[in-house]
């Protein structure tokens, strides 16, 4: 293994953690089409977990396609 498919793993866990972590501003019938309040702002704790995911997901992005193209 080389170390993109180690920095993939890593990534990918961190980033499932992270978006499991989430809260959630609505509750299920919200996102089945009940009534509910669909535009929220991210403030605090919560806009750095979402903009923490968002960069997990380009670096496991980036490791996957690295590790593709070093085959």
């Amino acid at each position: 293994m080389n170390i993109f498919n180690y920095i993939t793993i890593i990534s990918v866990l961190i980033m499932i953690l992270l978006i499991l972590v989430q809260t959630r501003g609505a509750s299920l019938g919200a996102g089945l089409g009940g009534a509910g309040e669909v535009n929220t702002t991210r403030r605090g704790t919560d806009k750095t977990i979402f903009q923490l995911t968002i960069i997990c997901a380009i670096v496991f992005s980036i490791s996957l396609v690295l590790g593709v193209i070093q085959k």
